[in-house]
């Protein structure tokens, strides 16, 4: 087979099994799945009406906030809506282009997050080491660049895997088991050498997303040495504070996402309905727990939020 034959025999459908081994318990493991789709399609989406129609939130950190909020969102949709409907009315087929879209829109929105997340970390790291070039730094513009920065980068990042995908051949191997088509789970059921898709989807996003990590890690550092030479106790506690719910965030994104991909990958005496389990909650918990760390945590958007939605008349009397 020649190494990029886009026209080689892909099958028609892929059929998804769901988590093989737990077929009988598929509709009651639904019931937590879609309550928690629902909750963070609801936490998002709260968080990011109350960002948009406050405009005292029409800052850097609250707009990079409701970035974070939308590909959450993306990222749960991908893959939640026909999962359920593989639970609940056993639709298991999904067609071959329908397969590479939900894989290319689940990586895409996953790099993007780890950009947004870098950019969250460099803005504490503006606001807090320099305070007073923070409005000139940090402007519209920049905040745009950067949400129009993580979109090309992961683009230009995923998009190959669709060729990697496309130049195989399949020979009518179309059981993925798995309840959503990922990279390595359409890759293995070719029947060629994917020796390329391998190195390229564990090489690439690892090397994106430890540079990511060493951004993110170097803020940090900075930022804990600038707060060690703060002489205000209150000052310190409120900056710790802020930037305790980015370090939250960055666990919920950042571990399941390694331990996920390196289960995958080496871990073959993990019993696979356990991988799949922790593959399907981490779409669904970062989405999940993401706005309650930041609403929780951080007065202002839970003042606002009660201001919008508890005293909505005193909001459109503003």
């Amino acid at each position: 087979v020649p190494p990029f034959n886009l026209s080689s025999s892909a099958p028609a459908t892929f059929i998804l099994t769901g988590i093989p081994g737990m077929e009988q318990l598929h509709v009651w493991i639904s019931i937590p799945f879609c309550s928690m789709y629902l909750a963070a399609l609801l936490g998002n989406g709260v968080l990011l009406f109350t960002i948009w129609s406050e405009r005292s939130l029409h800052q850097p950190m609250y707009l990079f906030l409701s970035m974070l909020a939308v590909a959450d969102l993306t990222l749960s949709t991908t893959v939640v809506p026909k999962m359920l409907a593989l639970f609940w009315f056993q639709a298991r087929e999904i067609s071959f282009g329908a397969c590479l879209t939900q894989m290319f829109f689940l990586h895409f929105t996953c790099s993007a997050e780890s950009v947004i997340l870098v950019a969250m970390a460099l803005d504490r790291f503006v606001a807090i080491c320099f305070p007073l070039r923070y409005g000139a730094l940090l402007t519209p513009s920049a905040v745009a660049k950067t949400g129009l920065a993580a979109l090309l980068r992961s683009f230009c990042i995923i998009f190959p895997c669709i060729f990697l995908l496309r130049r195989l051949p399949f020979c009518g191997h179309n059981v993925i088991l798995h309840t959503y088509c990922e990279h390595m789970g359409i890759a293995r059921l070719a029947c060629a050498d994917i020796s390329l898709n391998v190195w390229y989807g564990l090489v690439v996003p690892f090397a994106v997303v430890l540079l990511d990590l060493v951004l993110i890690a170097v803020s940090y550092g900075f930022i804990l040495l600038a707060l060690s030479r703060l002489p205000s106790r209150s000052a310190r506690h409120k900056a710790f504070h802020t930037c305790g719910s980015h370090a939250c965030v960055l666990l919920l994104f950042y571990v399941p996402a390694a331990f996920t991909a390196l289960t995958q990958r080496f871990g073959r005496n993990i019993p696979p309905e356990v991988h799949i389990l922790l593959a399907n909650l981490y779409v669904l918990f970062p989405p999940l727990l993401n706005p309650i760390v930041y609403g929780v945590r951080t007065r202002q958007i839970r003042d606002k939020v009660v201001k919008v939605f508890v005293c909505p008349k005193s909001h459109l009397l503003r």
